[in-house]
C-alpha cells in the first residue's frame, strides 16, 4: 500500500487514527501491529509469512542469545542469526542471479509444474518473487539481535513488541532503518502531544508534496529518456535525463522518509532523520553522511567498525571501505550495475583519503561540482538496466554519440510543469526551508511574537494548497512508483 495513494490517504490512515485514539492505551500496540500486517499484506498477501518468519526467528535468537550471554557465551547464536538473515536475503533476492552466474537454471525450474509453491514464490518468468522491503525488514530484525549481543539494547521477551518494531508500517517498506534501542521505550509507553501530532501532519504533507509534485513529474522524464537507446541521445537530452533521475531518487526516497517520520509522530514515535540535503555536499565522504543515513550508519556500526574501521592502518582502512561499499551496492539489488555503483563510491572515498579531500578544501565551488558530478555518474549505473547501457549513456553525456540532434530534443520531454518541478527540485535540494523555519522560530525569542504567529497562520493555507494539489494528482491516478520498494 502506497503512502501516496487514495486508499491510504483517504481510508487507511484516517480510519486507523480514529481507532487508535478511541481504544485503551494497552490495546494500541495490538491495533498498530494488526494494521501494519494488513498494510504489508495488501501488496504481498501470502509473502507476509516471510516477514513473520523473520520476526519470529530473530525474536527467538534474541531469547537464546540472552540465555547464552548469562553464561558468558553468545557468539554461536550471532553466527546462526547471521546465517539465517543473510540466507533469507540470498534465497529471495540473489539466488537466481547466483545461479545464472554459475550457469545453472533458475531455481524455479526445480519446482514441480503443478506445485502451488510456484504461484506463491515465483513470478510468471520463473524467477523467485522478491518480497517488498525485504532488505529493510531483514536488516532491522537482524540489528535487534546484534544490539542485544553488543548490550546496546535489552532483550525483548514479548513477541508482539518485536513484531511491532519490525513491521511498524510507517517505516516498514522503505525505511528509515530503525534500531530497536531507538524505539524500545516508545513501544512500551508513548504519548502523542498536540504539537507532535501537528508536526507529524506537516511533515507528512511536505513528504507527499515532494513525492507527488516533484519526484513523480521528473520520474516520467527520466523513464522516457532512459527508455530510449542511449546511442540515439544527444548530450543535452542525456544530461536532462540524469538530472531528472538525480532529483527523482532524492525526492522520491526522502519523501518516503518524511512521510514515515510524520506518521511516526502521529502515533508517538520519533524516528531519526534519514537525509540531510546530500546534494550540498563537498565530498563523497560528506555525501554519505547526508544520504540514506540509516543505511550508512547500519553498515558503519555492524560491518565497517567490526572489520577494524580505520584502526589498523591505511591499507586495511581502504580495503574495509571498498568492501563495505561493494556490499552496500549489492544490498540494493542482484545486478552488476549496483555493484559498480557501490565500488564507484567506495573508490572515491579511498581517493579522498589519499589526499583529494585536502585539495578540495581549497575551493568550495570546485568541491561541490566534483561531488555532484561523481554522484550523477554513479546514478547512471544505478538507473541503467545493465553496464552496457550505462557506458553508452555516459558516452552520450560526454557528447561522443553520433546522434541525430533532431530525433530527440529537450523540448520533446519538457513543458512548463516539468520545468517548474525541476526548478523546485533544485531549490528544494538546498536547506533554505530549514533556514527559513529557524528564522521564523527565532522571531518569538526576539520579541516579534506577532510576526511569528502571522507566519504560522500563513503556513497553514500553503500546506493545504500542497495537499490539494497532491489530492488532484491522486484522483487523476498519475504516475506513482516508489523506487526503494524494490529493495
Amino acid at each position: 500500500m502506497l503512502f501516496s495513494s487514495t486508499l491510504f490517504v483517504w481510508l487507511f490512515l484516517p480510519l486507523l487514527l480514529a481507532l487508535y485514539f478511541s481504544v485503551r492505551q494497552e490495546l494500541r500496540n495490538l491495533l498498530l501491529l494488526a494494521a501494519s500486517l494488513l498494510f504489508y499484506a495488501w501488496g504481498e498477501k501470502y509473502l507476509v509469512a516471510i516477514m513473520l518468519l523473520s520476526i519470529t526467528a530473530n525474536w527467538l535468537f534474541g531469547l537464546w542469545l540472552a540465555r547464552e550471554m548469562d553464561r558468558g557465551k553468545g557468539k554461536a547464536v550471532v553466527v546462526w542469526s547471521s546465517i539465517f538473515n543473510l540466507g533469507l536475503l540470498v534465497l529471495f533476492k540473489y539466488i537466481d542471479w547466483i545461479f545464472e552466474l554459475v550457469g545453472l537454471p533458475l531455481i524455479g525450474t526445480f519446482l514441480p509444474a503443478d506445485s502451488g509453491l510456484r504461484e506463491l514464490f515465483l513470478n510468471p518468468d520463473g524467477r523467485v518473487r522478491l518480497p517488498i522491503g525485504i532488505s529493510f525488514f531483514t536488516f532491522q530484525a537482524f540489528s535487534y539481535v546484534l544490539d542485544v549481543y553488543r548490550r546496546d539494547a535489552p532483550v525483548e521477551r514479548s513477541w508482539f513488541r518485536v513484531a511491532l518494531y519490525v513491521s511498524l508500517f510507517p517505516q516498514l517498506i522503505a525505511g528509515p532503518i530503525v534500531r530497536y534501542l531507538d524505539v524500545a521505550a516508545e513501544i512500551r509507553q508513548r504519548t502523542v502531544t498536540e504539537d507532535g501530532f501537528a508536526y507529524g501532519i506537516r511533515r507528512f504533507v511536505i513528504g507527499l508534496g515532494k513525492k507527488m509534485l516533484i519526484a513523480n513529474l521528473v520520474a516520467e522524464v527520466a523513464d522516457k529518456i532512459f527508455g530510449i537507446p542511449a546511442v540515439e541521445l544527444t548530450a543535452p537530452v542525456a544530461w536532462l535525463g540524469i538530472l531528472c533521475y538525480t532529483l527523482q531518487i532524492y525526492f522520491d526516497f526522502s519523501a518516503y522518509s518524511d512521510m514515515a517520520i510524520g506518521l511516526g509522530h502521529m502515533f508517538g514515535f520519533r524516528f531519526l532523520e534519514n537525509f540531510n540535503f546530500p546534494y550540498i555536499s563537498r565530498s563523497i565522504t560528506e555525501f554519505w553522511r547526508r544520504w540514506h543515513i540509516s543505511l550508512s550508519t547500519w553498515f558503519r556500526d555492524y560491518l565497517y567498525i567490526p572489520m577494524g574501521g580505520n584502526r589498523h592502518g591505511s591499507a586495511r582502512t581502504y580495503f574495509n571501505l571498498v568492501t563495505v561499499f561493494f556490499l552496500c551496492g549489492l544490498w540494493h539489488g542482484a545486478s552488476f550495475v549496483f555493484v559498480i555503483w557501490g565500488l564507484w563510491h567506495g573508490a572515491f572515498l579511498v581517493i579522498e583519503r589519499l589526499g583529494l579531500a585536502r585539495w578540495l578544501e581549497k575551493s568550495r565551488p570546485v568541491a561541490h561540482v566534483y561531488t555532484l558530478l561523481v554522484a550523477m555518474i554513479g546514478w547512471v549505473f544505478f538507473r541503467a538496466v545493465d553496464s552496457q547501457q550505462a557506458l553508452q549513456y555516459l558516452a552520450a553525456m560526454a557528447g561522443l554519440n553520433d546522434a541525430d540532434p533532431l530525433l530527440h530534443q529537450v523540448a520533446h520531454f519538457t513543458d512548463a510543469e516539468i520545468w517548474t518541478a525541476i526548478i523546485a527540485g533544485v531549490i528544494g535540494s538546498t536547506p533554505w526551508l530549514p533556514a527559513l523555519v529557524n528564522w521564523w522560530k527565532g522571531l518569538a525569542a526576539q520579541g516579534r511574537q506577532g510576526l511569528s504567529v502571522t507566519l504560522e497562520y500563513l503556513s497553514i493555507p500553503l500546506l493545504l494548497l500542497v495537499f490539494f494539489e497532491c489530492a488532484l494528482k491522486l484522483a487523476a491516478g498519475s504516475y506513482n512508483p516508489f523506487i526503494y520498494f524494490r529493495f
